[in-house]
């Protein structure tokens, strides 16, 4: 598979990455079953068979079972750890945590970043993450405890490198100036369903400070493909026929899939996006590669653009 770099650094990943947030084969910890474990596993092994050398994952995943799963595989396969880069995220809380009646919130403060990777190095079976990410902007998150937190965990062996995950682009400026090394990723909903990111700063940050974007969900939870399993609240009614039949017709020029040109428009972007794959079907995740190949040009690009807007541009 094609490499790129992440940021400014030099961790060089394949060009899709995986994300593990659906190898549980459920939300909830209490309803992980072996027969999911198993079909995890086989996603996993799938995905790094076929090339991909970033997973991504995040301490709430199956609440932590994610990780857990992924750390069995990694001891099962002959050295994937030297093959691969792990990411993690951390920084949402689930309510009654640690005590009863706590809300669900976000919480960057420095204690909280420091025990959840510490946690995740435990799950994932690892020494240190290789990028360790911020999940969701804590609005009460002081950008110099951050970086003090992360400094911490740098010193000490236990990540590599960091970033942030749905952050404003003015958080991200905050926190750069705190942190004296680069932030190399902001991973944020990136597709033709959910083009945010071209329009509040983020890509054009991102461009400017040579920040790889991460994509997460770039088939809008499938919807842009062959369908969904399960979607976000915020994800229902993505897509619209105008769309769903300029795929088609593209897909029929280019000898692909609709998801295959769906993730070729989040790649044309100059800023170097990294779509995340999240499916579980190992047809899938190796069909998605063929996205590489897909070359659109600036007329279709923007043909999709229209089609997914159901309107002309300004």
């Amino acid at each position: 598979m094609q490499t790129v770099h992440l940021g400014t650094s030099r961790l060089s990943v394949s060009r899709l990455a995986y994300g593990c947030w659906r190898i549980a084969g459920t939300w909830e910890p209490s309803e992980v079953t072996a027969a999911g474990v198993a079909a995890g596993r086989t996603a996993v092994i799938s995905a790094y068979e076929a090339g991909y050398t970033l997973f991504d994952h995040a301490d709430i995943y199956c609440g932590g079972r994610s990780e857990e799963i992924f750390g069995q595989v990694l001891k099962e396969v002959s050295g994937m750890r030297d093959r691969v880069l792990i990411a993690s995220k951390c920084g949402i809380r689930f309510p009654d945590d640690p005590t009863p009646g706590a809300p669900y919130r976000y919480d960057f403060s420095g204690d909280h970043i420091q025990r959840s990777c510490e946690a995740s190095l435990k799950r994932l079976g690892v020494d240190c993450i290789d990028l360790y990410q911020l999940h969701r902007p804590d609005y009460l998150g002081d950008p110099h405890e951050v970086a003090g937190a992360f400094a911490v965990l740098l010193d000490a062996g236990k990540a590599r490198h960091f970033g942030v995950s749905n952050c404003r682009p003015s958080y991200l400026a905050a926190l750069q100036r705190a942190c004296p090394f680069p932030l190399v990723v902001n991973q944020v909903e990136i597709s033709l369903a959910q083009r945010s990111a071209l329009d509040d700063g983020t890509l054009d940050q991102c461009l400017a400070e040579q920040i790889t974007p991460m994509a997460w969900s770039p088939l809008g939870g499938g919807q842009l493909a062959d369908g969904a399993r399960r979607v976000l609240p915020s994800q229902e009614g993505y897509g619209n026929a105008a769309l769903a039949a300029k795929l088609e017709e593209l897909a029929g020029r280019h000898g692909g899939s609709r998801s295959n040109v769906a993730l070729a428009w989040i790649l044309r972007h100059p800023s170097g996006i990294v779509p995340i794959i999240g499916s579980t079907n190992p047809g899938r995740i190796k069909e998605a590669i063929r996205a590489l190949d897909v070359k659109l040009s600036r007329e279709e690009w923007y043909d999709l653009l229209v089609a997914a807007r159901g309107e002309r541009l300004p």
